[in-house]
């Protein structure tokens, strides 16, 4: 069985300001599950399913610089649109708008948190290497 991305867990300081700001920004479905402060994420719909993360407070106190943990990419409709609700939204741009040949338009950017992730647009003529799918 190959390895794929089934789940993701992002670490809060404050759960609610991430809960807020991933679904302004993202349109994601977060539910409470389990223990407090702790949110099952849906990245999808019925009709095209996505991952499923967790949304949850942080297990130790973040000191320090430098990327702890996964560093997550999600493919987006519009880069436009995801920069403005970052910003929007109390987020950060760690990285403005870039443009990689034959893949797409991306930016990275830190949530309320002080999380890395990025956002790609990617190109609608991408040819996605075998065993793969495109994330749009």
């Amino acid at each position: 069985m190959p390895a794929n991305l089934s789940h993701f867990a992002i670490e809060c300081d404050d759960v609610e300001r991430a809960k807020r700001f991933y679904q302004a920004v993202f349109g994601w479905r977060i539910e409470p599950w389990g223990p407090p402060d702790f949110y099952q994420i849906f990245t999808g719909t019925a009709e095209q399913p996505g991952v499923l993360g967790a949304l949850q407070q942080r297990r130790a106190p973040l000191t320090g610089t430098g990327n702890r943990g996964y560093e997550c990419s999600f493919g987006v409709d519009s880069i436009k649109h995801i920069i403005a609700g970052v910003v929007a939204n109390g987020g950060t741009i760690a990285m403005s708008e870039f443009r990689i040949e034959g893949v797409g338009n991306g930016a990275y950017f830190l949530d309320t948190e002080g999380n890395r992730f990025a956002a790609l647009q990617y190109d609608a003529t991408m040819s996605w290497p075998t065993g793969t799918h495109s994330p749009n």
